[in-house]
Formats: structure tokens, sequence, C-alpha cells
């Protein structure tokens, strides 16, 4: 049974795959016959940058989906995503092929551990179509903005002379490290750290677990998960940006910098928001953190006003309007 249902999913998972590149396929051609034409000079996408953008998303949502590291539901999802970041600047993509690489590493570190103190938890941390719209929804939106007011390209940040470029592109790196930051301090924070949390609006020890607990182990590790995306962010301009651009620009190692902040920052504010308005309670018969407030359910902090989902989505939205700030204030 488990068997045909695989092949079931495979099978849909191509023939989307198979949709997906047929319709990019028409919209190229839709696009040159109707709105840019042919041979225009300014703001075309040449055809090896659209075929990359539909090709390099189908190759790793494949392997994703192989490694069920994605249910079908979010490999559908994640292609979309991947097809307007690349589109947009390959530094989008990088970063969003780092976060996706590195979190889905993290969440499967020593997952028996973490089976014993989530009663939500998912073997293999596979992502749906959900988590893939929290987790990648700002950063789609704001690289659909940045086509629609820069167009296709690659370049640097530079606040003095790309001012707007500069702005959407420090903002789809702050939703992504955001969201990797958050990740990895769950991921691994949880099972690193030594002692247990303490609830980052109380300071109070809490359980392993507990939304809005925070260790300096899972601190550290956000901000080096930030750092990680910065890192992916900084090599897409170095490999794409003209030497134009980069003789003019300010140094660019500093997005690296920016990368962590935005993966510090981020993991605060959803810990943050965890801490407040998700509720977080401990199973009296298992044991086990919930996340749900119901008879037998010993409360211990937060309300039951957003789910996880929410919490990451506000806090990538968050962390993407004030990282741009952050990244004038360091000299970009």
């Amino acid at each position: 049974m488990a068997k045909l249902a695989k092949q079931a999913a495979s099978g849909f998972l191509s023939m989307g795959v198979l949709v997906f590149v047929i319709t990019s396929l028409f919209l190229f051609i839709g696009k040159n016959l109707f709105i840019s034409g042919w041979t225009a000079d300014h703001a075309n996408i040449t055809p090896l940058r659209w075929v990359s953008s539909t090709v390099v998303p189908v190759i790793v949502v494949s392997w994703g989906h192989g490694r069920k590291s994605l249910s079908t539901s979010g490999a559908l999802l994640a292609l979309v995503v991947g097809f307007c970041l690349t589109l947009a600047h390959y530094s989008f993509f990088l970063c969003l092929l780092a976060f996706f690489i590195t979190s889905s590493k993290a969440t499967k570190y020593k997952q028996e551990i973490k089976a014993k103190q989530e009663e939500d938890f998912k073997e293999g941390g596979q992502r749906n179509w959900l988590q893939v719209l929290c987790n990648g929804g700002m950063a789609f939106e704001l690289s659909l903005l940045y086509l629609l007011d820069i167009g296709s390209s690659d370049l640097p940040v530079d606040f003095r002379h790309h001012y707007r470029a500069s702005w959407l592109g420090m903002a789809v790196l702050g939703a992504i490290s955001c969201c990797n930051g958050d990740t990895w301090a769950s991921e691994l924070g949880t099972v690193l750290a030594r002692g247990d949390p303490f609830l980052i609006t109380t300071f109070q020890k809490v359980p392993r677990g507990t939304n809005g607990g925070v260790t300096p182990v899972g601190l550290l590790s956000s901000f080096v998960g930030g750092l990680v995306i910065g890192v992916a962010y900084f090599v897409g301009v170095l490999m794409s940006a003209a030497s134009m651009d980069m003789e003019v620009a300010p140094n660019q190692i500093l997005v690296i910098l920016v990368g962590g902040l935005g993966g510090l920052g981020g993991s605060l504010l959803d810990s943050l928001l965890g801490a407040s308005l998700q509720f977080s309670g401990k199973d009296a018969k298992t044991g086990k953190i919930v996340e749900v407030a119901r008879e037998g359910v010993i409360p211990i902090a937060g309300k039951m006003v957003l789910d996880n989902h929410s919490v990451n989505l506000v806090s990538s939205i968050l962390t993407a309007l004030l990282l741009p700030k952050i990244a004038l204030a360091v000299g970009l």
C-alpha cells in the first residue's frame, strides 16, 4: 500500500513538473510576442535565463522530493517559488537553495531526540505546501516586486546607486535568513544545548520544545544559520553581477554580516511571537510539548492566537522589512 502511494505521489509530481515546464515555455513565448518583443534591448530576459530558471528548480525540487524533504504539494509550490526567485536574481535562488539544504539537514539531525519531546514531530521533517508558503511566501512576493520594478537583473547591494533593487534584495535576504536562523535555532539548539531553555519574555526555565524558549547555543545557531544565507547571497553577487557595478558598489562582504544579523533577529522575533501568541503546554500523560490547550495539558506559556506556520510567516515579514535598514546602517 505504501509503495502504491509513493508511486502515485511520484507520478503526480512528474505530471506537475511537465505542466510547469510547458507553461513556462508558453509564458516565455507570449512575453516576447506581446510584451517585450524578440529584439528588445532593455529589460529583456534571455532564453538562457528563462530556461535555467525553469530547469534548475525542477532538478532541486525533484531531488528534495526523492529525499522526502518535500511532500508532493510542497514540491509543486516550491517549483513556482524557485522559478520566480531564480528569474529575478541568482542570489535569491542561491539563498533559497542554501536554506532548503541546510534546514533539511538540521531538521533531520538527532530526530530521535526531538520525537520524544514534541507531539507533532514528523520524521524526516517533510515540508508540505503550507510550510513552503509560510517560509518562502514573503521572499516569493518580494521577488515578484523585484521583477516588476527592476527586472531580471543581478545587481550588487548598493543603496547609493541602486536603492530600490538593494532594498528589495536585502528584504529577500531578511525573509530567508530569518527562516533559516529560526530553523537552526529550534532544530539544533534543542538537541545541542546542555541545559533547559529559558522563556524569552520572562527568563524562566521551560521544558525543551517550548515555543519562545531560547538558549545561548540556539541563538548562536540562528546567527550562523543567517550567515550561511548571507554567504549564499554574496556568492551569487560575485558570480553574476557586472564588474562595472561591482567597482562602484560598497564591499559586498558586509552582506554576510547582514545575513547573520537577519538570522539572529528573525529568530528573536519568532521567539517573542511564539512565547506570547502561540500556546505551549505539557501533556500530563506523555510528557511531550503540545500546541493545543485541552484537558490533561498543563499550560506553560502563550495564547492560542497563532500556530507555528503563522509565527514563521509573520516573523519573516517583519525581518524582511527591518533588514534593509540594518544593511544601510552597516554601510551597504
